[in-house]
């Protein structure tokens, strides 16, 4: 039976669709634990590589869930028809190998996105804004390193996610994570803010860094007060 790490788990929780597919399926881990918590009623695996693939489809009939899960040979979302899939997850990977794999999806693109990116969630959150999705839902997972895990949906007009709060920071850590003041994020805050302290000169990036990491710690010390 699959064990979800912690980012699969925190993906698994925001994830409710009835078709849904996952792209780089990591031994379908998720997809499996989707159908068998009736989060999704069926699943798409897609996977490039052969190994992965045939690794997907034995993990999905030791399941016993061949009629719940299908597994598809191909290139990011290049083999789902548009309007197939209710919604899509992206895991393990960087933020802008996403990007690339968003960008080409085209009408295949689904009305929700889970993403786990590995780094720079922010270029999530840019590229989300542009392209008519909002920010529904972000949390935050232990591990190697803290992952965030964001849900987004496609609706247009301004996303009142980041209203009220200031821009840089809900951008770069996420407006949701700000509002709760998250404790894993109150972490990350504080170990980027005596890091850039170290190499911040005025005029340099750091530096523009350190003032976005302090407007986030100022926001989330005021919400726990």
């Amino acid at each position: 039976m699959p064990v979800l790490d912690d980012r699969l788990e925190a993906a698994c929780t925001l994830i409710r669709a009835p078709v849904h597919a996952d792209i780089g399926s990591d031994h379908a881990a998720l997809p499996i634990e989707l159908v068998r918590r009736g989060h999704v009623r069926q699943a798409i695996i897609v996977e490039l590589s052969a190994g992965p693939l045939e690794v997907a489809r034995q993990a999905v009939i030791r399941a016993g869930l061949e009629d719940r899960i299908e597994v598809r040979a191909g290139n990011g979302l290049a083999p789902l028809r548009p309007g197939e899939v209710d919604s899509v997850s992206l895991t393990g990977l960087g933020a802008r190998t996403m990007l690339g794999i968003l960008d080409r999806a085209g009408e295949t693109l689904p009305p929700a996105l889970i993403l786990q990116p590995n780094d720079a969630p922010h270029l999530l959150r840019e590229w989300a804004l542009g392209q008519g999705f909002h920010l529904r839902a972000e949390c935050l997972a232990p591990g190697f390193w803290t992952y965030p895990v964001l849900r987004f949906e496609r609706q247009g007009g301004i996303d009142p996610a980041y209203d009220g709060l200031p821009s840089s920071a809900a951008m770069r850590y996420g407006p949701h994570l700000l509002r709760t003041a998250d404790p894993l994020l109150l972490a990350q805050v504080r170990a980027d803010v005596q890091r850039l302290a170290r190499v911040a000169l005025p005029g340099r990036p750091a530096w523009a860094d350190l003032g976005v990491a302090h407007e986030a710690l100022t926001w989330i010390s005021d919400a726990i007060q």
